[in-house]
């Protein structure tokens, strides 16, 4: 019996949840986005699964070296591209493609001398509105031409940006910022990148020659009071631990550090294996719900490093060692999340090392 904190990553559902972006965007290339060790799901192995994208999207070089020193051969996008000389060196000798955002990435290409390891392949981002990074619009022409100068550049330049609020579909910026990318290329000589996955299920527009799912993928929805299981997604992760003790306290007994839960009756508690050392969020508030043996029972008390306290009323028949799931199926993470006042993302992402990733469903569909 494992009783210790564990993450089953079903890469059956993330094979379903690509297919779901190709069905909303079939005449898009997709750039699926495993930055962040694959949104906390494991990079390389969610990249191996991911085979049926046409690329992936990292956000460092060093990600992207990664990828290729696992023997991943398909084209990699470095979203916050290069400031440093050896990290240039690095994308021209592991193949990958970069996105430019500022002026100082631009000048340092210009410095460098061609090399043999084959034509540089570089995208423009275009800051249309999220006012974070990237170059304004009216700068893109001559930023071009200055490209197609520089030594070692391959043709064609990619243009994308990033969606500052698709993720609430009545939000007119999103449709804005489409129709500002897409005027700087009338004639659709540079292949556009704009879709993430709030825009891909949102937003048409936005379903251009590549599209960058990130979330969706891993099965969280991105869009603002609409559940995954209504976007047709299947949660990837299911973070799980047992219970470790059930306890009969009493009536006044105050639970955990603070003893910021009083019993209101005499009452069973239960101990699961996990805590904030292990990423379940330290704030997140009695109440939160988990399931043990697939039953919901809320939290009880403040989350410690290593454990948490379940209210079992209404679970006479619970016992040590039986299976607690913190989020997954039947839990999605984003009602955790909500709970939390925070997004699945941050959930996702912030599981710690020390929780065991298994992995289930990894070879390839026939």
């Amino acid at each position: 019996m494992k009783v210790h904190p564990r993450a089953i990553i079903d890469h059956s559902a993330l094979r379903h949840n690509l297919a779901c972006v190709r069905r909303r965007a079939p005449e898009s290339r997709v750039w699926a986005v495993v930055k962040a060790n694959g949104y906390g799901h494991g990079m390389v192995p969610v990249a191996t699964t991911l085979e049926a994208a046409d690329g992936l999207a990292v956000a460092r070089i060093e990600e992207g070296v990664r990828l290729r020193e696992a023997g991943i051969a398909k084209p990699i996008l470095v979203m916050e591209g290069f400031l440093f000389d050896d990290e240039l060196a690095a994308a021209r000798a592991h193949g990958l493609e970069l996105a430019l955002h500022q002026p100082e990435q631009v000048a340092l290409l210009e410095r460098t001398r061609t090399t043999t390891t084959g034509p540089l392949r570089v995208w423009i981002k275009v800051d249309t509105g999220m006012y974070r990074l990237g170059f304004e619009p009216r700068e893109v022409p001559a930023l071009l031409t200055r490209l197609h100068a520089a030594p070692g550049i391959a043709e064609p330049v990619g243009l994308m940006t990033h969606l500052a609020k698709a993720d609430d579909p009545r939000d007119p910026l999103t449709q804005l910022q489409c129709d500002r990318l897409c005027a700087l290329d009338p004639t659709a000589k540079y292949h556009l990148s704009i879709g993430n996955s709030a825009g891909i299920l949102a937003c048409p527009a936005s379903r251009t020659h590549w599209v960058r799912p990130g979330i969706m993928l891993y099965g969280a929805s991105p869009l603002n009071g609409r559940t995954a299981a209504e976007l047709g997604l299947q949660p990837v992760m299911r973070l799980a631990t047992r219970l470790i003790a059930v306890r009969a306290l009493r009536r006044g007994d105050a639970v955990g550090y603070g003893g910021t839960y009083v019993c209101p009756e005499d009452m069973p508690v239960g101990v699961a294996a996990i805590g904030y050392g292990d990423g379940y969020p330290r704030h997140a508030p009695t109440g939160t719900p988990v399931l043990v043996n697939g039953r919901r029972a809320p939290l009880v008390g403040r989350v410690s490093m290593d454990m948490i306290s379940i209210d079992l009323r209404g679970l006479p028949a619970t016992v040590v060692g039986d299976p607690v799931t913190l989020w997954g199926e039947g839990l999605p993470v984003d009602e955790i999340a909500e709970r939390e006042g925070t997004l699945s993302y941050e959930l996702l992402c912030q599981v710690t090392s020390r929780v065991r990733m298994e992995h289930q469903g990894m070879e390839s569909l026939p």
